[in-house]
């Protein structure tokens, strides 16, 4: 299909094709039952719930919305500086170029991935997710 025979839509279609070349199998040798093997999680099972709840009020949840943001690095800087920033004043970050770029939801950091442009748009590719028990971890910690 040609670019012109698409029809007007918000752009999902880019998406999903580069979600779809996301799903290929890493060449990079990534050792089988890493975050980084294809592996998908498993479900929670029955186990996991006390008492007289069903499973089912697990989806529940599922429809919940998240705050999900992308930070490209931080810095501190004193009020005065901040005060003197006008157009064209450049701010370094503690990143560097090329660093993954952490990705949190609700500021909890849940992976890292690296930019990608689809359809004159940003996005990310996440390249390593912090795995359920990390991230459990870390939420009863703060």
């Amino acid at each position: 299909m040609a670019i012109n025979d698409k029809p007007e839509d918000d752009g999902m279609a880019d998406w999903a094709e580069a979600l779809q070349e996301q799903k290929t199998p890493p060449t990079d040798g990534a050792e089988s039952g890493s975050v980084l093997s294809g592996d998908s999680p498993r479900p929670f099972s029955s186990s996991a719930f006390s008492g007289d709840t069903p499973i089912n009020d697990i989806n529940m949840v599922l429809d919940i919305p998240v705050l999900l943001s992308v930070e490209l690095g931080r810095t501190k800087v004193p009020i005065k500086h901040i005060l003197q920033l006008g157009q064209g004043s450049v701010v370094e970050l503690d990143a560097l170029a090329g660093e993954p770029m952490d990705v949190l939801v609700n500021g909890y950091l849940i992976a890292q991935g690296e930019v990608v442009v689809v359809n004159d748009k940003f996005g990310i590719r996440l390249t390593d997710v912090v795995t359920p028990s990390e991230r459990l971890r870390r939420v009863s910690k703060g």
